[in-house]
């Protein structure tokens, strides 16, 4: 499947003069919505039915054919509350102008995995989905059958009418769903073959499109409750202090303010789990009835700290990493062969050492959350990826039994692994449960950026030993990072390489680390990326062939058999990006990188244009060949992967927290840089492999291989290697 796309600064905002001399500025795929569907859209909310039937945890119909489907995963901006309904509705073999989508709470009676993260949400929903969608349609089907007395193999079904030819006979759904209700579902349920999909495999529009564009509340932040409280908190300056005292009563009189007081997250006796991550559990509660009141409140309150753990600053947490480096593991992470041999008898060893820095999650929406613990319940709401992971530590701490929280989750203005961690719905309850009322949770841009879950600092040295033939015959890989290692001792090029090592180490540290979008990869596949392409130099090879050639070994011999890739696919991604963007081609004043890569299994390949502007690399066109199997909606799917290229060369090129004695340096955008309109790719075109397999993860894996294939290119265009990241940081344009 070709899908081409196109991100073109003069196509994405449409300029027109309005009247008074001043400038309108629309988004061009508020075009994609045709009046057609609008209003159709509008004519459904009007005509909603009378009864719904409920036919299971993941749908109804109503007596006028209508259907709501539940979306049970998180919606992070992934349009998975498109996409996992499209699922539903194929099977269900319905219109899909005549469902509705509404966001389920959290409910593990019903579903499995109501979870956003790791691109698994399609993956691991695809079967259940599959079958709710069929068992409902074989129950309307059934109840057909028996209703006309017919055989259930001489009835058919089309866009929510059942029909029997022999006599003529049609019923909607929404005519026979009260019977169906009744029906025992059968053990087995057939499904479709993709050959038969009607809905999957083309595109749809956000089902919340026109709703975020009107302002309507879908988000944690629009939550409001009558008699509701505003809260913020206030955490330490820096890792490694912790609260001394306060005075509440310089601020008690002020306008609005309810309590201060303070909370601790961290109880004695409750079980941390993964998803508590939290580097201040100890925090100053303010509550109010306004957010400005609140805010006013926070920056007059007096607070003493302490240090309770040493403080750490960035040259020290490169130092760290360095001598860590410089140590030897117990045991290696993975051992090929000889790789000592194969070194001493190299004609040529390679060897490059890549860093990058912590970075924050930076979601576009504050973090938030609303809670309301009484003494026998506790309703949550708000934008979080772990729901099932959050309601046992809620629970544990305001001391009520799992079933007594309730979790209902709002979409999510951006995650990218932030929200996985849920501290501040935990907080919010602890106030709520000490105020005795409702209240909603906010932060401010500062409270997150510097409060943690970073994304961790990493480095790591490759190796590579080249025979006289310049044939690679051995590669070493060492990587160590804080609170865990980047390297995946079983990926690409492990099984490609006879005499191969991998070794993790990390460091700890108090400052809290945790997934960032396509955790580790980030990093190490641009890494690794990066040094292929230099081996290649070295051996006189051509990037792509020196790649495949690897490729053709992992496919024909493959070395050890833990290897967590399949080397046909890879080496499929990375053909074909090779044709479609025309490489070995010479292109008067463009510089191309290549890359490929395998995470969230699937596969993407990547080539990078860069031009010179003004003296200064530009990228001009990112060309990206993706094996991500069935894509549900090319639409969503697209964004996706434009999103994942964007966010890696922005994240790649300009963004960076450091550390001043255990204080985050950057609080706020204006010194934390992020990717600007204009520096974003001119172009994007992308290209789906088809291949009929079952879907697999696509939120995280274009981003990782575009940070090789963009350092690939500006050493083509800079004639210089880059090897620390962020690759261009301008101090003195980032302060204005």
């Amino acid at each position: 499947m070709k899908v081409k796309t196109q991100h073109n600064r003069r196509s994405f905002l449409k300029v027109s003069a309005a009247a008074g001399g001043g400038l309108v500025l629309g988004f061009s795929w508020l075009a994609g919505c045709s009046p057609a569907e609008s209003e159709i859209a509008e004519e459904v909310a009007r005509q909603m039915p009378e009864n719904w039937f409920d036919i299971n945890g993941f749908l109804k119909i109503g007596d006028n054919g209508l259907v709501t489907i539940m979306s049970p995963n998180p919606e992070i901006g992934q349009n998975v509350k498109t996409s996992m309904p499209m699922i539903v509705a194929e099977e269900l073999d319905v219109a899909w102008e005549d469902v509705i989508v509404e966001q389920a709470g959290l409910d593990t009676d019903n579903f499995t995995r109501q979870l956003a993260g790791g691109s698994q949400s399609i993956r691991f929903g695809w079967p259940g989905l599959r079958r709710a969608g069929a068992a409902a349609r074989h129950l309307l089907v059934a109840a057909a059958a028996e209703k006309w007395q017919v055989p259930v193999e001489e009835l058919t079904t089309d866009n929510g009418i059942i029909t029997h030819a022999a006599t003529g006979q049609t019923i909607g759904y929404g005519e026979i769903a009260s019977a169906a209700a009744g029906i025992e579902v059968p053990e087995e349920i057939a499904l479709k073959e993709p050959a038969d999909f009607k809905i999957i495999g083309q595109g749809k529009k956000n089902v919340d499109g026109r709703k975020i564009t009107k302002g309507e509340p879908l988000f944690g932040i629009d939550v409001q409750r009558e008699g509701m409280l505003t809260a913020m908190i206030i955490h330490p300056p820096a890792f490694g202090m912790k609260l001394k005292a306060y005075d509440a009563t310089t601020i008690s009189s002020m306008p609005g303010i309810s309590k201060v007081f303070t909370i601790n997250a961290d109880k004695e006796g409750v079980e941390k789990q993964w998803s508590d991550t939290n580097a201040f559990p100890e925090l100053i509660a303010i509550v109010g009835e306004t957010t400005w009141q609140v805010m006013k409140a926070k920056k007059a309150l007096q607070v003493e700290w302490e240090q309770d753990t040493p403080p750490e600053s960035s040259p020290e947490l490169q130092q760290a990493l360095v001598a860590l480096m410089e140590t030897t593991p117990k045991e290696a992470a993975r051992k090929d062969g000889d790789p000592t041999g194969a070194f001493a008898a190299a004609a040529q060893v390679i060897e490059a050492t890549y860093t990058a820095p912590f970075l924050a999650h930076n979601t576009m929406e504050p973090m938030n959350f609303f809670a309301h613990v009484t003494a026998d319940h506790a309703e949550l709401e708000g934008p979080i990826q772990t729901p099932e992971f959050l309601r046992p530590t809620v629970a544990a701490l305001v001391g009520l039994p799992e079933e007594k929280v309730s979790i209902m989750m709002t979409r999510m203005g951006g995650g990218f692994g932030r929200r996985l961690y849920g501290n501040f719905g935990v907080e919010a309850a602890l106030i709520s449960k000490e105020m005795n009322a409702p209240v909603k949770l906010l932060y401010t841009r500062e409270d997150d950026m510097t409060q943690g879950t970073y994304r961790p600092d990493y480095r790591v040295t490759y190796r590579a030993a080249l025979d006289e033939n310049n044939e690679l015959i051995g590669f070493h890989v060492r990587g160590s990072g804080t609170n865990g290692s980047p390297v995946f001792a079983n990926r690409f090029p492990a099984g490609a390489v006879d005499n191969y090592l991998a070794e993790n180490l990390e460091k700890s540290s108090n400052i809290s680390t945790g997934a960032w979008r396509a955790p580790r990869s980030n990093f190490i596949a641009g890494a690794e990326q990066a040094f292929l392409d230099e081996v290649a130099e070295a051996a006189g090879k051509d990037p792509i062939e020196f790649r495949l050639e690897l490729f053709d070994r992992a496919i024909a011999k493959p070395v050890g058999e833990e290897n967590d890739y399949e080397a046909d696919r890879y080496a499929g991604v990375l053909k074909l990006v090779k044709e479609k963007a025309g490489w070995g081609a010479e292109r008067v004043g463009v510089h191309r990188g290549v890359a490929a890569y395998y995470c969230h299994n699937s596969y993407v390949a990547q080539v990078v244009d860069v031009v010179m502007e003004n003296d200064r690399p530009k990228v001009d066109k990112v060309w990206c060949a993706v094996d991500c199997g069935i894509v549900v909606n090319p639409e969503g799917a697209i964004n996706q992967i434009e999103g994942g290229i964007i966010d890696g060369i922005g994240h790649a090129m300009y963004s960076a927290i450091t550390f001043e004695d255990g204080k985050p340096q950057q609080r706020n955008f204006d010194k934390y840089r992020l990717i600007r309109h204009t520096e974003a790719p001119r172009e994007i075109e992308v290209f789906f492999v088809e291949n009929g397999i079952d879907p697999t993860g696509l939120g995280e894996p274009s981003l990782p291989p575009v940070i090789g294939a963009l350092a690939n290119a500006l050493a083509k265009a800079t004639g210089e290697r880059l090897y620390h990241q962020p690759f261009e940081l301008n101090s003195e344009e980032v302060l204005g």
